[in-house]
Order: C-alpha cells, then structure tokens, then sequence
C-alpha cells in the first residue's frame, strides 16, 4: 500500500496543521472540525499526520490495540498474544454507518444461551490510541455525532443491550469534515468539538502552482518524493513526542487563566469547555514550540480554533465569528 502524501509537503493551510498537531500532542483537547471547500487537503491532513506519528505497539490479536495483554478486555479471545508494532490506525466512519457498527454488536442468543460474553468490535474498537475520521460530518445522523462524542470525551466505549453490558477503552482523536454549503452542524455538537478551522482553497496563483507541482511529484515519483520529505516530517514527529513529555511541565501564570476566563466573558460564549479547549491548546502549542511558560502569544495563537465555533451568532455582524474573535483578542489582550 501506498504511503500517504507527507505532512510537511502540504501547501499553506497553517492553521489546519496546527490543529492537528496540537490534538496529537493532547488528544484532551478533545478533536478538530474542519469545515471548508472541496480539494483543499482535509483527509490529506489526516492521514499524513497519523503517518508520520511515531508507530504503536500493541498486542497482535487484540481487537481494540491494547498495548499489553492484561489491557485487553476479557470478551477478547485472544489467538495471537505476541506484541506487534503498527502505523497509528486512522479509521474512516462512513455516512450511513449503524450504531451497531460503530459502537459493536452484542450477540445477545449466545449470552443467555451458553453464558458468555460475546461481542463483535465496531469502528469505535479499532479506532482505539488513533484517529476517527468522518467525512461529510455535518451529514451524519444527530444521535451518531451524539454518541461519537460521548465516548470521545469519556475514553471508554459502552454498550448495553437486555441488561448486558460490555465495556472497553476508545481513546482517539476524532476529526470530523464538511462543506457549509450542504448543511451546518447543531450549536450543541459544535460547541463539542475541541478545535474548529476553516479551510478554503488559495487564491494565490504561485501557491496554487505549487501545490500543482507537489501532488504531480508525488503521483510521478512517489519514492522520490518521500524520500526528499521524509527528513521534514521526522523533524515535525520529533516535535510532537517531545511536546508530549514535556506537556506536564508547563508553568501556568495565575494571569494567563484570568485571560482565558476574560476572552470566553467577551465573546459570551456559554460553559466552561471554551476555557479549558483555550488552555489545553495553548499549552500543546507552548510545548510544541519549546517553551517553557505559556504566554499571551501562545493564547492569541490558538484562540480562533478554540472559540470561533463556540459564539452565538450575531445577525448585525457579518464579518464572521473568526474576525469577531479576533477584535476580542486584540481588545482583550491588548
């Protein structure tokens, strides 16, 4: 199979990158929504991110990548214990998906009739320490977006059916994607995901060029092309596994949580999560770079990802909730 087109080779589109990145870094920060047109390297970002983290190793057999066998959950039954390394899994949900296939599929006659647990692993399974990628998300049925993002936040996969009920672990960064113009996403689901970008397709003519120049490259000598990007993409995963042991480390100012609080009061946007989302990114996005105290710029940085998604609309403002957020922060942080 084919090795994905390199992250690092993707042409502009900054801040998508450095969403995903940060999600990497802290998959708390709880996934990305990225909304714009058709062509402008939405999954492409997906999948060249997840390909370029470093592998992970699991026990062979075990239907939700458990990395050592006494994780696996005991409906499991395990043929091939052996410890394995593999690509980090990034999991396609397709529109039209049932919930017994995303969630798994009990096997009720066999419980009561022989008395075992028997359980057949959906999407969320397989998607466990990677990624869940769905497509057109703003077409999906409410309650699987619902769901989708319970068990994002929870970390754990719960399925119930005529008093059975079989656990196991769904620890992954879920990536939903979508164009506006066939319909907008509640307020309630888009309040859930942690970070939101907007994607449109350059306008510039010699950006445009080069993006045309890569994918040709890319289709025409695919091993050459790797090859030529493979050392910028080693330097982005070497970023990212530092980012995440140092994530802990980094030293929080008492000012920095009053800013958060003061820019979520501005831009009236309701609960807590705006708060928390700004933190966190700004902390991976501190890590990533190499500091070592979070800062203002750090804030500034992530604060369109982080709040653009979560205000009210506002009828008499037609500049959009990226500019509005932005006059916040300038006038916030001034």
């Amino acid at each position: 199979m084919n090795a994905p087109f390199p992250f690092s080779a993707i042409v502009g589109q900054d801040q998508m990158k450095q969403a995903m990145v940060l999600t990497a870094i802290d998959p708390a920060i709880g996934g990305v929504l990225v909304f714009g047109d058709r062509g402008t390297g939405k999954s492409t970002a997906v999948r060249a991110l997840a390909a370029l983290l470093p592998p992970i190793r699991q026990v062979a057999g075990c239907p939700v990548n458990s990395a050592r066998r006494e994780d696996s959950p005991d409906w499991a039954e395990l043929a091939d214990t052996r410890i394995v390394t593999r690509p980090t899994p990034v999991i396609d949900l397709p529109l039209g998906a049932t919930e017994d296939r995303v969630v798994g599929a009990l096997d009720i006659e066999r419980a009561l009739t022989r008395g075992e647990k028997a359980f057949e692993p959906g999407l969320l399974a397989r998607a466990n320490r990677g990624y869940l990628y769905i497509d057109e998300v703003n077409l999906l049925e409410d309650h699987i977006v619902d769901l989708l993002l319970d068990v994002a936040q929870s970390g754990e996969n719960v399925v119930e059916r005529e008093g059975l009920s079989i656990r196991h672990p769904a620890r992954f960064v879920l990536v939903g994607s979508g164009n506006p113009e066939e319909g907008e996403l509640r307020p309630q689901l888009l309040d859930r995901f942690g970070l939101s970008v907007e994607v449109t397709s350059p306008k510039d003519i010699d950006q445009r060029i080069e993006v045309i120049r890569r994918r040709d490259a890319f289709d025409s000598d695919h091993c050459g092309f790797l090859s030529r990007w493979g050392k910028e993409d080693a330097k982005i995963r070497k970023r990212i596994v530092a980012a995440r042991k140092s994530l802990g480390a980094i030293e929080t100012p008492e000012e920095i949580l009053r800013d958060c609080a003061e820019l979520c009061v501005a831009l009236g946007s309701d609960g807590l999560r705006g708060e928390l989302t700004l933190l966190r990114a700004a902390r991976a996005l501190a890590a990533y770079q190499g500091d070592t105290r979070l800062s203002r710029s750090h804030l500034r940085d992530v604060a369109s990802s982080s709040l653009s998604h979560r205000l009210r609309r506002d009828p008499l403002d037609e500049a959009g909730s990226s500019a509005r957020v932005t006059r916040v922060v300038d006038s916030v942080l001034a």
